[in-house]
Parts: C-alpha cells; structure tokens; sequence
C-alpha cells in the first residue's frame, strides 16, 4: 500500500551567527498512532549548493513507517567546517525535542545522505558523544546520536583524495578554509575514522565503482575502518556506476530498495 504524504516546508530549527535554519518534514497521511522513527536527509553539492527540497519521491514515507526530515545547512561559502555538522546536529536534536507533537519515536532516528550529504553522515554517525563538535545552536538538553546511517557516494578521509582535491579551489578546499594541506587540523577534524573509539550505530555504504569524483576508495577506507572497530558496516557496490543517482540513473531503484531494507532491518526490529 502507499500512503499519502503530508508535507510540511520551512521548519525553522535554529539561528546559527544569523543564519535562519529551516527544514521540511514528510509525514505518512494518515499518521499512525504510534510514533513513527525519522530519517533525516542530508543533500550533496559538494558542500557548497544543493537544497532540501527532495529531489525524488519520499519513497520512505509512502510506505507509512517513515517520517523524513530533509535539511538546510550552512554552505561553505557562509561558514567553514565544522558549521555544517553543527547544523545538522542541531536539527537531530531539535527533531527530539519536538518528537512527541511530530509523531517521532526519538529513540530510532536515522541519517541519510549523497556526495557531501554522506559525508556529514558519517559525521554524524560516529561523533554523537563528542561534545566539542556539536555546536551552540538550540536544544542543548537533547542527544544529537543517531542509530543508523547511509552514505551514499561519499567521501571518508579527505587527506587521502589527492589529484585535484587538495587545491585551493577544491570543494574540500573550500569546506576546511584553505588548501587541504595546510588545514591538517580540520581535515582530520572532518575526518569520521578519527572517533571510531566509541560504539558506532550499523552503517550502509553504497559507492559506484567508476565513480570519478569521489572514489570508490573512500567507502572502502570508511568500511575497513568500521570493521575493525567491530561496527555492523555493509558496502553496496555497484558496477559501472558514476557518482549521481538522479531520477533517470538505472541504479535508483536498487537504490532505494536497499536503503529501505537496511532501515527496515535496523530502525523496525
């Protein structure tokens, strides 16, 4: 059966040094009455461009077992990292602390994303107990842990990308303030393989294997790395593959299936 979806725009979730932060919630119509988990959606462009305005069907929520929250945050010609995790950390957290008049289970909170997206992803996966990175931006009295995460397509150690990457006018360049190395510190900072000391929620990878923008490599590196800290971490590879997975790409439903059995194994037991 697919349901209905009910779309809220413009959330405001918190002011960041005067920046308005806004999301919009998809919600299953009817809600169910019991609380449902959320997904939230973080979208590429390379750290610099793209939107929350999904750029496909909410294919989560028309099953009726998702709620989905997809983000702004601040781009990196308005703040450096670490703003951007700030951000959706703040936004995780704000989810919680309004879970009971949004129909969310604030226990079973996923995260999503492409490209960067994935990136911040990750981030998010792996830092919900450090406290230096989450930020001053509203409802300091919730978690900002998430229990499960895909990246898809998404780079993991920025110090390993090399080419083109560590120029100045890279989109990692730009995302750290500088020439990636002579910005070690934050670009180990930005680097999820660096807080792996503590338990990791269970991680769904997917990459395409020709990917020439970011490479497979990076998902490989992040798996390993997860393996090895005895995370739950499985990795979709898909032959022939570019780095974009738009509605027209053959690859999307494979996708978006293997996105909802993960999050139906992880976040519906």
């Amino acid at each position: 059966m697919t349901h209905e979806v009910e779309t809220l725009t413009d959330l405001p979730y918190g002011n960041a040094a005067g920046y308005l932060l806004f999301l919009d919630l998809y919600r299953p119509e009817p809600m169910p009455a019991q609380p449902l988990p959320v997904i939230v959606y973080l979208h590429g462009g390379m750290w610099r461009r793209g939107d929350k305005a999904l750029s496909s069907d909410p294919f989560l929520v028309q099953t009726g077992r998702y709620i989905v929250a997809s983000i702004n945050y601040r781009r990196s010609d308005q703040a450096i990292f670490p703003a951007q995790l700030h951000d959706a950390k703040a936004a995780v957290r704000w989810l919680r602390a309004n879970a009971q008049k949004l129909g969310i289970d604030p226990t079973r909170i996923g995260v999503w994303g492409h490209d960067a997206g994935g990136h911040l992803a990750s981030l998010l996966g792996v830092t919900g107990h450090v406290a230096d990175l989450e930020g001053s931006n509203g409802s300091a009295d919730q978690s900002s842990s998430v229990q499960a995460v895909v990246a898809v397509a998404a780079p993991s150690d920025l110090s390993q990308l090399g080419d083109w990457h560590d120029e100045p006018d890279s989109p990692e360049s730009l995302l750290v303030g500088g020439a990636l190395p002579t910005r070690s510190e934050l670009v180990q900072q930005a680097n999820p393989l660096n807080y792996l000391d503590q338990p990791a929620p269970p991680f769904l990878l997917i990459h395409g294997e020709h990917d020439q923008t970011v490479p497979i490599s990076q998902s490989l590196i992040l798996q390993q790395a997860l393996q090895a800290a005895n995370a739950e971490v499985e990795l979709l590879r898909l032959a022939e593959a570019e780095h974009n997975f738009g509605t027209n790409s053959p690859y999307l439903q494979q996708i978006n299936q293997q996105i909802l059995a993960f999050f139906d194994r992880v976040l519906q037991a």
